[in-house]
């Protein structure tokens, strides 16, 4: 319900608790080049199909129509940009063969073979817990109207 400006209240001063002090990973994570550097990252690995390229590619060296092939859903263009940006992050490799036509190879460069162990736990929690999630969406969208 809205209340008119002269009509809300604020809390009394002296009922405001003061911010609990960060913790020194916290403080790193907002202040520091280590902050955005994981932020980064982050941002990278949590996009659409970064994960799904890498799971994919850990079965081994792919050509990109075969990786296009194991996405459903990806498109050219968007598969085209997150294997550049994988590559730019040392995640993926890519192997161009001077041949007619050309061959592209893709595979995981030992870094980012350590995520698939980190990867494979952040689907199986959201699979664990997908029915928990739709049941909180229901509720919110109900209240939402």
């Amino acid at each position: 319900m809205y209340l008119p400006r002269t009509e809300r209240t604020m809390p009394d001063t002296a009922e405001i608790e003061p911010p609990t002090p960060l913790t020194g990973y916290e403080d790193r994570c907002l202040q520091t080049d280590e902050g955005r550097a994981i932020r980064d990252l982050m941002d990278r690995v949590g996009d659409k199909w970064s994960l799904l390229i890498i799971s994919t590619l850990r079965a081994g060296t792919l050509r990109f129509s075969e990786l296009q092939r194991h996405i459903p859903g990806v498109s050219q263009r968007m598969l085209t940009l997150t294997l550049k940006h994988l590559a730019r992050d040392g995640l993926v490799s890519r192997t161009v063969h001077p041949e007619v036509p050309p061959r592209v190879e893709y595979s995981l460069t030992p870094t980012g073979r350590t995520l698939i162990d980190p990867a494979e736990a952040l689907a199986a929690w959201a699979v664990a817990h997908l029915p928990a999630i739709k049941a909180a969406r229901a509720e919110f969208d109900a209240a939402a109207g």
